[in-house]
């Protein structure tokens, strides 16, 4: 099975949705993101409907993928957001969406940020440290603004997960360790301008094991509870986001419908609104990067297919060892070969795969790297002064360039000599 939503197979032929991919490539060149509206939109409905019968709103987490167009696409679902920077909730905006249904997020947010969020009526925050709350409280109590804020409480729960995308433990940077944070509630409680009656955690993306989520409610419900008993109210639950998705043939990935379903019955008669932010398992495998391949080279053993996209277009592999499956995009009989698909980047770091088994690539065709929809074009690169991609929106037998591929004239704007 193929790792990616919205697309199949046609006689051989790739497709996303009812457009060949081929057709794409034509027409717009390469390397292109692809997107299916339909899978990113089936996917935020699946966690809306997974939770209904309980209060609840699904923030989805921008920074997987801000494209204005896939955020106009949700907008229009009705999903909320989850904003990290200033720049983020501008582009919410700029799509259409709903600054009282944005929580901003993040450990660094600096006073500009702030006011721009409290000026431009966001509805909730999450912080991350008592320094964020006094700036927040004092930004606030100029601006004549009473925002509703939650504490980033960090669990201490090992989620397996890759390191550099683990985010509940003590060592992380992100959120207030649970022992503090009774303390700065009840400190922070008296100042008039936060209304404090939020709990939030995140302990980390590309969770496989329910059961993780499942002891970070109980750690946040009995943290609400002596909150309670001390006479602080709390009407929201921010558990983030973080289920997994497969990258692998094989990989199943945790069902958005029992996610749902285990936090329904956690959440049972609590009375409080559950807030989620899921981001990758929204637009990941909704999502493809074409590229074409330009050589074939082989140093002793080693065999190389040279593509046009390289670690600047999607830096995942690199940094993350992170595995993409690689699909040619026009099927046809021939052998396969054990090779590394890489990039025209300086770096012997820059690759897509590694000792990968793969149809014997010729020069000039196309290759699809899959489910690509999540963290690609959003940490792309000007590296070695290369234009970023183009990306495309496919909407059933339509398609169109949300994103034109940069020019040179586009590496130096803003720069003088």
């Amino acid at each position: 099975m193929t790792p990616l939503q919205g697309f199949e197979r046609r006689d051989g032929a790739l497709y996303c949705e009812q457009v060949a991919l081929a057709t794409i490539a034509a027409e717009v060149g390469t390397p292109t993101y692809v997107y299916s509206a339909s899978a990113i939109a089936a996917n935020y409905r699946a966690y809306d409907e997974a939770l209904q019968g309980a209060p609840h709103e699904v923030h989805y987490a921008v920074k997987a993928n801000s494209s204005l167009a896939v955020l106009a696409l949700l907008a229009r679902e009705g999903a909320g957001f989850d904003i990290v920077s200033g720049g983020e909730l501008y582009r919410v905006i700029q799509a259409g969406g709903d600054p009282r249904r944005t929580v901003f997020s993040g450990v660094g947010k600096t006073a500009e940020e702030i006011e721009y969020a409290l000026e431009s009526g966001v509805g909730s925050f999450n912080c991350e440290s008592e320094g964020e709350l006094a700036l927040l409280r004092d930004l606030a109590d100029r601006l004549g603004r009473r925002p509703s804020v939650a504490l980033r409480v960090n669990p201490d729960i090992s989620a397996e997960t890759h390191p550099y995308i683990s985010t509940g433990l003590t060592e992380h940077k992100f959120g207030i360790p649970l022992e503090q944070a009774e303390r700065i509630y009840g400190e922070f409680r008296r100042y008039a301008p936060l209304a404090l009656d939020g709990v939030s955690c995140h302990i980390g993306s590309q969770i496989f094991d329910l059961g993780a989520f499942q002891e970070a409610s109980a750690k946040m419900l009995g943290l609400i509870d002596r909150l309670a008993a001390a006479g602080l109210s709390i009407r929201r639950l921010d558990l983030g986001g973080g289920l997994g998705v497969s990258y692998k043939p094989g990989q199943i990935s945790g069902s958005i419908a029992e996610y749902g379903r285990r936090l329904r019955e956690a959440l049972a008669g609590r009375g409080f609104e559950l807030q989620l932010e899921p981001g990758r398992s929204i637009v990941g495998q909704a999502g493809a990067l074409l590229t074409r391949s330009l050589y074939r080279k082989q140093n002793g053993e080693k065999v190389f297919v040279i593509v046009d996209a390289a670690m600047n277009d999607l830096i995942r592999p690199s940094l993350y060892q992170a595995h993409h499956e690689i699909l040619p995009v026009v099927e046809a009989e021939r052998p396969r070969i054990l090779g590394d698909v890489v990039g025209p980047v300086c770096e012997s770091g820059d690759f897509l795969a590694r000792d990968r088994a793969l149809p014997d690539v010729l020069p000039g065709e196309l290759l699809a790297v899959a489910t690509a929809g999540a963290y690609g074009f959003v940490l792309s690169s000007n590296y070695n002064s290369r234009p970023r991609a183009a990306e495309v929106l496919v909407e059933g037998d339509q398609w169109r360039v949300i994103r034109e591929r940069e020019t040179f004239r586009d590496l130096i704007r803003g720069e003088t000599c």
